[in-house]
C-alpha cells in the first residue's frame, strides 16, 4: 500500500475511534454520540450538531433553620461542667466587686471597734454598699423566668411552625407533583438554558417562599446529586431521566409573614425526614446533611 493510502487508512480508523468514544458534545454525562464530520483536506474530526440531553436537570435548595438554643447536656457532660466550674472557682482571683465588698466589711468592722459615727461627716450623702447591690441583683434574679425549651408547636406537633425543635436544625420540605404523584421533596425546579445550577436552586427557593426570604447560600457547587430514570412507558433515548443537584442555604430570618408559600410545606428535623422522603432520595440527602 502506498504512503498516501496508509495515511488515509489511519485517518479513517482514528475518525471511527473518535466517533465511538465521543459520548457527547454538550453537558457532561451524555450517552449519545454527535454526528462526526471530517474537515476537507485534513484528518480532523469535529461535531456538526449539539448532542441531545437525555437527562433533565433540576436544581434543589436545602434550606435550614439553625438551632436557636443549645442542646441539653448529657449526664456525663453535666458532671464534667460542674467539675470544671469547681476547679475554676478554686483557682480564680477575687473580682472587683468582691474586693470592694471585703474593703467595706473591713471599714465597718473598724468603725464598730472604734465606735465612730460618720453622720456628721457627710450629712445627706447616700452610700450604696456592695451588699445593697447584691440584694438588688438577687431580687431581679427571682423575677426572671427563662423561656421554655418545649414550645406550643412542640406540644401540638405543628410541623409547619419554625418555633419548634429549637435545639435542632429544621429543613424545609414542600409537596410537589412529579408525574402523576405528589411527593414531599426539597424545593426544586427545572434548569433553564442560560442559568447556573445555583441560580436554578435560588429560583426554586423563591418560587415557594417569595422574593422576601433572607437566606445565606453556601458556595457555588452542589452538595449532592440524586439521579433517577423515568418509567419505561415514557422513557426515550432523548428523555432517560432526571438529575437533581442539591444546594444548601441557612435561613437568616425567622419572620416568614411576608413569604407566600404556594404549596404544602413542613419544617422537619433530620430524624423526621424518613416520615416523608422516599428511601433512595433520603439516602442522598443524608450524605450532606449534618445535624449538629
Amino acid at each position: 500500500r502506498s504512503r498516501r493510502g496508509r495515511r488515509k487508512a489511519r485517518w479513517e480508523r482514528g475518525g471511527k475511534m473518535v466517533a465511538r468514544t465521543a459520548g457527547h458534545c454538550g453537558p457532561r454525562g451524555g450517552v449519545m454520540a454527535a454526528p462526526m464530520k471530517r474537515a476537507a483536506g485534513w484528518g480532523r474530526w469535529f461535531c456538526t450538531a449539539a448532542a441531545p440531553r437525555p437527562w433533565r436537570l433540576f436544581g434543589a435548595m436545602c434550606l435550614l433553620r439553625l438551632p436557636r438554643i443549645t442542646q441539653p447536656l448529657e449526664k456525663e457532660e453535666e458532671e464534667m461542667a460542674a467539675l470544671m466550674e469547681q476547679i475554676e472557682l478554686e483557682k480564680s482571683h477575687y473580682s472587683d466587686h468582691e474586693v470592694r465588698k471585703l474593703e467595706e466589711e473591713e471599714q465597718l468592722r473598724r468603725r464598730k471597734e472604734s465606735a465612730y459615727d460618720d453622720d456628721d461627716e457627710a450629712p445627706g450623702k447616700t452610700v450604696i454598699m456592695a451588699q445593697d447591690l447584691e440584694d438588688k441583683w438577687e431580687q431581679k434574679l427571682l423575677g426572671f423566668e427563662a423561656a421554655p425549651r418545649i414550645t406550643d408547636a412542640d406540644k401540638n406537633n405543628n410541623r409547619t411552625s419554625l418555633n419548634r425543635k429549637l435545639d435542632s436544625n429544621l429543613m424545609l420540605l414542600v409537596k410537589q407533583k412529579i408525574g402523576n404523584q405528589e411527593l414531599w421533596l426539597l424545593p426544586q425546579v427545572e434548569w433553564q438554558p442560560g442559568e447556573t445550577l445555583r441560580s436554578t436552586a435560588e429560583r426554586a427557593m423563591a418560587t415557594f417562599l417569595g422574593d422576601h426570604i433572607q437566606a445565606k447560600i453556601l458556595g457555588n457547587a452542589p452538595y449532592g446529586i440524586y439521579k433517577y430514570k423515568f418509567p419505561r412507558a415514557i422513557r426515550t433515548e432523548d428523555n432517560v431521566g432526571a438529575k437533581v443537584f442539591f444546594f444548601k442555604a441557612f435561613l437568616q430570618s425567622s419572620d416568614l409573614s411576608q413569604a407566600e408559600l404556594k404549596e404544602d410545606y413542613l419544617w422537619v428535623t433530620k430524624d423526621e425526614l424518613g416520615d416523608y422522603l422516599k428511601s433512595e432520595y433520603l439516602k442522598k440527602v443524608n450524605r450532606f446533611l449534618l445535624d449538629l
